[in-house]
């Protein structure tokens, strides 16, 4: 059984009573206190469910029980109380901080009932947000599919901004940095619009025509459009449209959409100066020299690790081409059009896409792959000296 039930009071002889009365049927642990309570949330959680008294010194119940909510939304909350104190108890109720409640002194079957009551709704809950959150990332993996078929460079990029990204997020030790690496992989999603060849400019840092220009400058816009309506994908296209303008003040992780903006702002060109042949250091050294990001990223960004490791460079026909493997150079078809771009792994979707156009105009091979080291094998042990 790994759904585990809070109770929190102030009296420990209450708390010793509650264990006996359910830690036959349920996993049950205790907290002496409000501030004992919030401590195990953090260190002994996830709790299903949090059952507190209503009157404790300091933080009483109700105030106990928001706070559960905020740090813990998954959480049912309950509340135990006495006769004279249902009119706090029913606000609570109203306002969404409490599932149920139990009123003193509380039969051992009805408090069952309410506990079974109580984790069934738990189980409701995270199996609603698992299904939306499996649902968020099929539709992110169908689009991110789409653009490396359909663009594979704007993919191209985007894998390796991602890998930027999701290096500064754990250095940072971010909170939500799904949303960051999910904004980065698709951050190029609307360059769709955009022709090869704005595209290829664009990237290498060429100079643009106005009318390219304006094009390119709209591919934040398109991304936002395609995804804000897409649900829990709000903060991400958002911070998408913002990431090819400087911030109108100082950035921080308490303004996610502003801050995720400004990384994705940092990482895009970072990896364009990186690129060019530049180390993390020297691109670093290179936007500060411009003078107009983030003191704290740009430091982040400096212990960003470049190189491939365990990878090994191979040559390799289309017939031996791998999934998960990333290759080293652009892939052509025999009448020069661009399949895949450098730096790309090989997903199925690509690897059918190549050998498509194989039966077709044909594919250019071999090809320069970066594939996965061969692990060392142990050396056998030296068998026992016999004396």
């Amino acid at each position: 059984m790994t759904e585990k039930i809070l109770f929190v009071d102030d009296e420990p002889n209450v708390l010793a009573a509650l264990r006996r009365q359910t830690r036959k049927r349920f996993q049950v642990e205790t907290a002496c206190g409000a501030a004992e309570a919030l401590e195990m949330l953090e260190t002994r959680g996830p709790f299903a469910v949090v059952v507190s008294d209503l009157k404790m010194p300091g933080m009483n119940g109700i105030e106990l029980l928001a706070e559960v909510k905020k740090r813990s939304p998954d959480t049912v909350r309950l509340m135990l109380t006495g006769h004279g104190d249902m009119d706090a108890t029913i606000a609570a109720v109203n306002k969404g901080h409490i599932f149920r409640f139990l009123t003193k002194p509380c039969p051992a079957e009805t408090l069952a009932v309410m506990l079974d009551q109580a984790l069934e709704q738990y189980r409701l809950v995270t199996a609603e947000r698992v299904l939306l959150e499996q649902t968020l990332n099929g539709a992110v993996k169908v689009l991110t599919e789409l653009l490396a078929i359909l663009n594979p460079a704007a993919f191209s990029r985007a894998s390796r901004i991602k890998e930027y990204v999701g290096q500064v997020v754990r250095n940072l030790g971010l909170e939500g940095g799904w949303r960051y690496e999910m904004a980065a992989m698709l951050s190029q999603i609307g360059c769709v619009t955009l022709t090869p060849e704005t595209l290829a400019k664009a990237y290498a840092g060429q100079g643009l025509s106005p009318e390219e220009r304006e094009s390119y400058l709209k591919h934040p816009v398109v991304a936002h459009d395609l995804l804000a309506h897409i649900p829990r994908l709000e903060s991400v296209a958002r911070m998408i449209r913002g990431h090819l303008l400087p911030p109108a003040g100082a950035t921080t992780p308490e303004e996610p959409e502003a801050f995720g903006a400004e990384l994705l702002r940092i990482a895009s060109q970072f990896e364009q100066l990186v690129g060019s042949g530049k180390s993390a250091k020297a691109a670093v050294a290179e936007l500060r020299r411009r003078g107009d990001f983030d003191e704290k990223l740009l430091e982040a960004f400096e212990k960003v690790e470049i190189a491939s490791i365990g990878h090994v460079v191979r040559t390799v026909p289309l017939s031996e081409l791998r999934i998960g493997m990333i290759l080293d150079q652009e892939v052509k078809a025999k009448n020069g059009l661009l399949l895949v771009a450098k730096g790309q792994e090989v997903t199925q979707p690509l690897l059918e896409r190549l050998r498509s156009f194989a039966r077709g105009v044909g594919v250019v091979e071999p090809m320069r792959v970066l594939a996965p080291a061969p692990q060392p094998s142990s050396p056998p042990s030296r068998p026992a000296a016999v004396y």
